[in-house]
């Protein structure tokens, strides 16, 4: 059964969204795919290179998104690109691309990174694609649609009691390290599990599908961001409002999660969410 079959009870699709809808989740397999190629070819720790502080550059990245964006935009030439590697423009069409969303995993042979595609149009994410080509499992949303993962309908947890959570927070270098260590101190000592897996899309998509309880990140570019929001939203649970003010552009707060622990996770992080 198809995507969008699955999907079928919720709001329908215009044509031409169904087929942005279709065309995003063919691309992201055909680029994880890749991605999955290069990682099991890498050359090793003797190759490591940084853009800046613990902030990985590989070449499959840029190969990666010169992929997605060649798809995207021979399907849909009307369309604007915006990507990790190459930038782009802000226009009111446009799709948002982080084309390995954990390159420090990557790079050092750790299996956990994916392909992140969103498309925006009038400042709202209308489509959220999240693939795990080493998992092999396609995280897919559109607005109205609901989430599923390779198919099969998503929810968050539903957990609604503290002590029992499993919150995964981000650390970036964009901010103060107290910062993120204070947030991490409040949640350890309401009895929180925290951890970080080093993909903040990924972590977003666990989120959508149950895994974990919560994402939390202090700043977080639309890229990493965009299509795991959408996800946790479409899932059942609630975000903030990242396009707020200049979101798109200069990035932004993420926080989302189970509405059952809303008011933790506002007071925790001094996030409002949606």
């Amino acid at each position: 059964m198809t995507q969008l079959a699955k999907t079928a009870d919720h709001e329908e699709l215009h044509p031409q969204a169904n087929l942005r809808f279709s065309v995003a989740c063919a691309v992201a397999r055909e680029a994880g795919a890749y991605a999955k190629r290069r990682f099991n070819g890498r050359p090793g720790l003797s190759m490591l290179n940084f853009k800046g502080h613990q902030d990985y550059l590989s070449a499959t990245d840029a190969e990666v998104e010169r992929l997605i964006k060649n798809r995207l935009l021979t399907s849909f030439p009307g369309d604007a690109f915006l990507g990790e590697e190459g930038g782009g423009t802000f226009e009111d069409r446009v799709w948002v691309v982080d084309p390995v969303d954990g390159t420090a995993n990557f790079v050092r042979g750790i299996a956990q990174f994916c392909i992140s595609i969103a498309y925006v149009e009038n400042n709202e994410i209308q489509i959220g694609i999240i693939y795990d080509p080493m998992s092999d499992e396609l995280f897919a949303s559109y607005r109205g649609g609901g989430a599923t993962l390779n198919g099969e309908p998503i929810r968050v947890s539903g957990l609604s009691d503290i002590r029992s959570a499993s919150i995964e927070i981000g650390w970036s270098t964009r901010r103060p390290l107290g910062d993120y260590m204070e947030v991490v101190d409040r949640f350890m000592k309401a009895g929180a599990v925290v951890r970080r897996g080093g993909s903040g899309a990924l972590a977003l998509a666990y989120v959508a599908a149950g895994r974990t309880d919560a994402y939390c990140e202090l700043h977080m570019n639309s890229w990493d961001a965009l299509a795991g929001l959408l996800l946790i939203e479409e899932a059942g649970g609630r975000v903030n409002d990242f396009l707020a003010q200049s979101g798109l552009r200069d990035g932004n707060v993420v926080l989302g999660g189970t509405p059952e622990l809303h008011d933790e996770l506002v007071r925790f992080t001094g996030i409002s969410l949606k």
